[in-house]
């Protein structure tokens, strides 16, 4: 199909863009296409969502009202959860969650049952575009062969199909969607080419590779990079701490090499809907070529022991106090999986939770963005559970408080003021001096 047609269209920006899931993807993603001028229609299966877009009301905080009041009232964007309109798209882009299973395998069910739906409304000239982070070969051995078989069309020649990885970073002011470096990889160069041409539009560059096997795995390189750095400071916190060395300064002062060295910061474990489950992704496809990858699973072994880490040092911390775990009443501080945003996907504060409660805790948390918990599929007995109220009264009544996310907005010297005995594992108590040597505790 000759494609000269649809790279007019994407010049003169009259290219229809869908995308599919309007979440912490797909959400930045519609709002960088409007501005760009693109018409745009946003599909979800969650009509508060919908209402959210139709009403300008935002759903994800650190997003803003501006940018939903603005999508609210544009004539060139629409939200919908009907998905026949689907027809009315020229490209469309599937942002859609690719979890691991209780197995710690890959969950390709949200994938599986969109691309489903997408091949019921296909039509020639379209363009597919996967952005879930998945493993390498899942846009041409999983989708197009369901794309086919469902439409009758021929991916390359009625219609075309790409993968480009989805880079965002929840609430980093320096880097927005637009700003983000996009790689592409298509299934054959006239994929490839509208693909490009359509992401030029919007985003500031678009990086080109050979297929969409590589562009897949070169998502899953980024993750594994961080997830086995994150790895290698967590244990050197471990090992550091038993010698009496503080690894913070450490990696202050190594941070100021200018060559040779990237500073990763340990903490209580990995957080977020990438580094926590993106390595397992390859570690599972690579047994089928039967290769091993013990570095991304001895990362994984590391990470997700840190919350162990940091009950055995709030164990510590209160002995030191002459009290028990047992019976304690403990505070535990950020939800959110980083700093400053609303974000609680994967956060390992949920891992500490649960440790806390099967030891016999009274448990509460305190998070200013997070004022209530809401429902989530990993998480439900702790759906409801209300933030508590940030005063000395109720600070004071806690037997410990563990920091487990370092929010910007709180302030800790009021912490140290009001209670003392604080187990601190992203040094957010750096530079605050405390009333005794027992009174922080590092974890």
């Amino acid at each position: 199909m000759d494609i000269s047609a649809l790279l007019e269209k994407i010049e003169n920006k009259t290219y229809t863009v869908g995308i599919i899931g309007l979440g912490y993807v797909g959400l930045p993603l519609m709002w960088t296409f409007h501005k760009e001028g693109l018409p745009v229609i946003g599909f979800d299966i969650d009509e508060k969502k919908i209402n959210h877009l139709h009403e300008g009301t935002p759903y994800i905080k650190h997003l803003g009202s501006e940018m939903m009041k603005s999508l609210a009232d544009s004539d060139r964007c629409e939200a919908t959860t009907d998905f026949s309109r689907l027809t009315e798209a020229d490209a469309i882009l599937l942002c859609v969650p690719t979890p691991l299973d209780y197995h710690r395998e890959p969950d390709m069910s949200y994938v599986e049952q969109t691309t489903e739906t997408v091949s019921k409304y296909l039509r020639k000239g379209q363009l597919v575009i996967l952005e879930s982070t998945t493993w390498p070969g899942t846009t041409e051995e999983l989708m197009i062969p369901i794309l086919e078989k469902n439409s009758g069309l021929k991916a390359g020649t009625d219609f075309y199909v790409a993968y480009s990885p989805e880079r965002e970073d929840p609430g980093n002011p320096d880097f927005n969607t637009a700003k983000i470096p996009k790689v592409v990889g298509g299934h054959g160069e006239d994929a490839l080419a509208l693909a490009q041409a359509m992401y030029d539009t919007a985003i500031v560059e678009t990086v080109p590779v050979s297929n969409c096997k590589t562009a897949e795995a070169v998502k899953l390189t980024e993750n594994i990079f961080r997830s086995v750095n994150i790895a290698l400071v967590n244990e050197l916190k471990v090992v550091y701490e038993s010698m009496g060395i503080d690894v913070h300064e450490v990696l202050d002062a190594a941070d100021s090499k200018p060559f040779g060295f990237m500073k990763f910061t340990p903490g209580p474990g990995l957080g977020g809907h990438c580094i926590p489950i993106d390595p397992f992704y390859l570690t599972w496809k690579a047994r089928e070529y039967e290769q091993h990858t013990r570095f991304i699973e001895l990362a994984g072994e590391v990470n997700t022991h840190m919350p162990q880490y940091v009950l055995d040092r709030t164990i510590m911390a209160l002995n030191a106090h002459k009290k028990a775990l047992n019976g304690s009443k403990v505070l535990v501080i950020g939800l959110a999986y980083k700093p400053d945003v609303d974000d609680m996907r994967e956060s390992p504060t949920f891992k500490i939770f649960n440790l806390l409660k099967a030891t016999g805790v009274e448990i509460s948390y305190y998070d200013p963005h997070i004022p209530e918990i809401p429902p989530s599929r990993e998480h439900d007995e702790w759906t409801g559970t209300l933030s508590i109220d940030w005063n000395e009264e109720t600070i004071r009544q806690f037997d410990a408080v563990i920091i487990s996310t370092n929010h910007s907005n709180i302030n800790y010297q009021e912490l140290a003021n009001w209670n003392n005995c604080i187990i601190d594992t992203r040094n957010a108590m750096k530079g605050i001096e405390p009333k005794n040597k027992r009174h922080i505790f590092k974890a």
